[in-house]
């Protein structure tokens, strides 16, 4: 009677298992990751799961953002497949262990990963894994500037895939292949092919783990290339997979900093922040990954560019953690504040590092501006020819206003004023059709300056006051504080300096005190401190507190 009894029960929690493990089967094939997690999660808390159930599991949880949990299920369905005699799928389990973690930094337990799939994978004959190992040999070639030799490795991915019907190592070798054409200067067939390899994953022909991956390489590609409309058209697909993919942990905070740079390139900074900061969370949730670096640079380019110059700086240290390849934005921040010397070593620092011609691009139209503060003409004409050499190359529309604006700022300090304002037009332009508000007020500001060399008071004044309004909307507090001072200067000719008291109140509304502090402070009372303000206000040109401070870091005074 117990032996019957033991047999029903058993009996029962058979069918009981089996029913769980159906559903678990039909949720992953109807792509719920959630539910295919907790439900295979509450099979294999009842019994150990078999190593397809757990390869399942592991992408589920990677899909859900639980990615250390994921590398411990694919690294026992890496035993179970081993166990089994199955050894190239124990492979396959490896190489993805060794992939993630090289993404992730994790270079020591990539190389060890990645070499037990090598052994196991020796005299097995051709097939599809040697194909994946080539992968990450290949990345890192790219990286490390050697991308011929990385490409002709992907070109053999993409045969042995073709070989095999693999359709995720075909897309991932055609997404490689792109990648490092546009590395090798051969930018029209590298976006060609990156343009191909987005029609698999938006045809739904490649795993979501591959897709979203393809989605934010392509995206990170546009940046290299300066190819900003297609970066607007590709972040708005990847928008619209991680909608139709509600479950999908991972990309969702790349996704928010792609759509963050978008808002800011088209001059929405508030929700460029506010999505910015999203991606900032939703990344520290997971497993830290180097893109964290790029969240916290872009929040400290923001804050640069707001005038917030502590939170900037914080910011940009944060970036440096994790970004192994430095940027200007640190040079650019002492220039704002009035440390040319240190922009300049910083800049320097940059210049030696990067080679990489849209990296190099973009630290060269620093670099010209910073030279050009320190006087040196000669070097900011070098840097500028070298940004027309890579703007005829690579011939992003991008690309050639920042060559223009840099060759024309040159032009304007060589006292070749008329010059100066051929190239600056062309970059505004330029700027104006790409429908980039804060780069094209910029480059009104110094058409402003030519205009006051060719004694065109009035296009100055049109040119200045069509500035301000964009850096008044924008909350560009510097540039502001730039062009307010640049107004002024004829007026204030004739006026008194501000007073030693003046100076005092400044000093502190630089440093973000409020009235009522300045007035505790200094021992006088709110009333006075307003005034003082009012004062200092009018003698500048300046009409905000973010001005005011702004001018104080430019002139030392901060």
């Amino acid at each position: 009677m117990v032996r019957s009894m033991k047999s029903s029960a058993v009996t029962n929690n058979s069918i009981s298992r089996a029913q769980i493990l159906a559903r678990a089967r039909e949720s992953f094939a109807k792509q719920a990751w959630t539910d295919t997690y907790s439900t295979l999660l509450a099979a294999d808390e009842t019994a150990p799961l078999e190593a397809e159930d757990l390869q399942s599991l592991a992408v589920a949880a990677q899909l859900t953002g639980k990615e250390t949990e994921g590398g411990e299920f694919l690294a026992r369905a890496h035993q179970g497949f081993l166990g089994k005699g199955e050894t190239r799928r124990a492979a396959r389990c490896a190489f993805w262990l060794g992939f993630v973690a090289q993404f992730n930094g994790e270079m020591a337990q990539a190389s060890g990963w990645l070499a037990r799939a090598r052994r196991l994978l020796e005299g097995q004959g051709e097939c599809v894994e040697l194909g994946y190992l080539l992968l990450p040999e290949a990345i890192r070639l790219v990286i490390g500037g050697e991308a011929d030799k990385g490409h002709k490795s992907f070109v053999q991915a993409a045969k042995l895939a073709k070989s095999f019907g693999d359709r995720d190592l075909w897309t991932l070798a055609l997404n490689g292949q792109g990648r490092a054409l546009i590395r090798m200067g051969e930018i029209s067939r590298g976006v060609t092919l990156l343009d191909e390899a987005m029609v698999a994953v938006m045809a739904g022909e490649v795993s979501p783990l591959v897709a979203g991956g393809i989605y934010c390489s392509v995206i990170e590609s546009c940046r290299e290339t300066f190819d900003f409309r297609r970066a607007q058209e590709w972040t708005a697909a990847l928008t619209a997979w991680c909608a139709s993919q509600p479950d999908i942990a991972p990309y969702r905070g790349a996704c928010l900093l792609h759509r963050a740079e978008i808002m800011q390139m088209t001059g929405a900074w508030p929700d460029a922040f506010v999505e910015a900061r999203r991606a900032h969370e939703q990344l520290l949730q997971a497993k830290p990954k180097p893109v964290i670096g790029s969240v916290s640079y872009f929040l400290a380019e923001l804050h640069r560019l707001r005038g917030e110059f502590s939170q900037a700086e914080k910011a940009y240290r944060q970036a440096e953690q994790w970004q192994s390849m430095p940027k200007p934005g640190l040079a650019l921040l002492r220039l704002v504040q009035g440390e040319v010397a240190g922009a300049t070593a910083a800049i320097q620092r940059v210049m030696d590092e990067v080679r990489e011609c849209g990296a190099r691009a973009r630290a060269l139209d620093a670099y010209v501006e910073i030279a050009l503060a320190r006087k040196d003409i000669a070097a900011a004409r070098a840097a500028a020819d070298e940004m027309a050499e890579i703007a005829a190359r690579h011939g992003a529309l991008l690309l050639r206003a920042m060559s223009s604006r840099a060759t024309g700022a040159v032009l304007l300090a060589e006292g070749k004023a008329r010059e100066a304002s051929v190239k600056l037009r062309e970059s505004y332009k330029s700027w104006s059709e790409i429908g980039v508000p804060y780069e094209a007020a910029r480059t009104r500001v110094l058409l402003a300056r030519v205009a006051r060399e060719l004694n065109d008071s009035e296009g100055a004044a049109v040119e200045l006051a069509e500035a301000r309004e964009v850096f008044q909307q924008l909350g560009a507090a510097p540039d502001l504080a730039c062009v307010e001072e640049f107004t002024a200067r004829k007026k204030s000719d004739g006026m008194d300096p501000l007073t030693e008291r003046e100076m005092q109140v400044l000093k502190l509304v630089a440093s973000g005190v409020t009235n009522r502090k300045i007035a505790v402070q200094l021992v006088i009372s709110e009333k006075t401190v307003a005034r003082h303000v009012s004062n200092i206000f009018n003698k500048l040109g300046l009409n905000s507190r973010a001005a005011a401070t702004a001018y104080a870091y430019r002139q030392g005074l901060a």
